[in-house]
């Protein structure tokens, strides 16, 4: 009997010594995030980097409050291959739950891979928080069948109807220095991949700038892929069009960007280029792409609010290059755990509540969810950045330096620069 006691006093020991790891099928205090992202690319890597800046500095404070329990969060690198075969992102998902054992999915870009994901996460009643796809089919689908998609939450960007709305303000923006610097009406041409995101914001530009004294001379869509767009660009410059109205989330950013300067496209180009977005972009052009204008997110010395130059030093630190708006799985991390925390509970329709009930302030400005669970996009909330590459740096241009959209003022903003080929071209 002695040895027995023995043994069991040493079992006793090992259990208070393994702690969190649990013992006699004890629960293991962590809870794991799957990160879902083309990580073979850009915004994968910066899903990826978002996610593990924040994890780390959770984790590093004691992790995520439960009840009187921390839990430390387990980062799982899921590859969607989105960009290469959208269809494989709905059995990268399913694996991530199933054998992986995820507890909640963050990530994503491509619309199509999106949706399928959304599927397969609603099954498992997963909660998956998009950041990276806008279509918004995604946030209909709420609406329609809360209690199948009360689980998925839109964190960046915002949808396609505000990217349109932002687009035109940009485009606005611009027609504005064209016709004051060079004495000319607006002619604008719409270039714009062939992906469903893009459709709405394509079919939107036709009906609505055209009301604004904009004309659109022609559309072109190109495969997000494509490598060549001189025919594009060499039929835009016939069709008399001084802007050029991007939509462009895939890898023909960067052959777009080289060429449009190459051939001295007389056109400012401005509106929705993601590969114009990383600090990599002119590298990648071969040096070309300067005065190429986009919405996002993120800009060097562009302060949203009192959190974004901390984390851009951190991104900056650990990547080397600014972050995209990929990079809000950051935020995401962050809007997952207070959820957690307030609820309680790791009952995933309590989190579902509270992630309801959000108004955080993050890097990228004022999170809050709108009855379909998108991200509301307004003054005083998110309210996104245009930036233009200038003499190889990427600068803040959009709202105006001088608070002329609803007040909105960010330290570091500049001013919009027209291309000097355009400007000698016209005048």
């Amino acid at each position: 009997m002695k040895w027995l006691i023995k043994v069991a006093a040493v079992l006793v020991v090992l259990c208070l010594v393994a702690g969190m790891a649990g013992c006699g099928g004890g629960e293991k205090k962590e809870i794991r995030v799957g990160v879902i992202g083309p990580m073979e690319f850009q915004m994968g890597k910066h899903h990826w980097m978002g996610a593990s800046l924040a994890a780390d500095e959770i984790n590093e404070a004691g992790g995520i409050k439960v009840g009187d329990d921390y839990y430390k969060i387990k980062l799982v690198k899921v590859d969607s291959n989105e960009l290469v075969s959208p269809s494989d992102a709905a059995s990268a998902a399913e694996r991530a739950i199933t054998v992986d054992k995820v507890d909640y999915l963050m990530g994503m870009i491509r619309s199509e891979a999106a949706l399928a994901v959304q599927e397969i996460a609603m099954e498992y009643q997963t909660i998956f928080m998009v950041c990276g796809s806008s279509e918004t089919e995604l946030s209909k689908k709420v609406r329609e069948d809360y209690g199948r998609y009360k689980y998925w939450f839109r964190v960046t960007p915002v949808n396609n109807t505000f990217l349109g709305q932002l687009n035109f303000l940009l485009v606005k923006m611009v027609a504005q220095q064209v016709e004051a610097q060079l004495g000319k009406p607006s002619k604008l041409a719409v270039l714009a991949e062939q992906a469903q995101w893009a459709d709405a914001i394509v079919a939107a530009a036709q009906s609505y700038l055209p009301t604004q004294g904009i004309p659109v001379v022609g559309v072109w869509r190109p495969s997000d892929k494509a490598t060549d767009l001189a025919a594009e660009l060499q039929a835009i410059r016939a069709s008399g069009a001084n802007i050029i109205m991007t939509a462009l989330s895939g890898t023909v950013g960067i052959a777009y960007g080289k060429q449009w300067e190459e051939l001295k496209i007389p056109a400012a180009s401005v509106g929705i280029n993601v590969m114009a977005q990383a600090d990599s972009f002119i590298a990648s052009t071969g040096g070309l792409g300067n005065y190429e204008t986009t919405l996002n997110v993120y800009a060097r010395g562009v302060e949203l609010t009192d959190k974004t130059a901390a984390f851009m030093d951190a991104f900056i630190d650990e990547m080397g290059e600014a972050p995209t708006y990929n990079a809000g799985t950051y935020d995401a991390m962050y809007i997952l755990k207070e959820a957690i925390e307030r609820a309680g509970t790791l009952k995933t329709n309590n989190i579902v509540a509270e992630l309801e009930k959000t108004d955080y302030i993050g890097t990228a400005g004022r999170f809050v969810f709108d009855d379909t669970h998108d991200v509301k996009w307004a003054p005083g909330y998110v309210t996104a950045l245009g930036v233009q590459w200038q003499d190889g740096e990427l600068k803040g241009v959009w709202p105006p330096a001088d608070g002329s959209w609803y007040g909105v003022k960010y330290d570091g903003i500049v001013d919009y620069q027209l291309p000097d080929w355009v400007v000698d071209y016209w005048t």
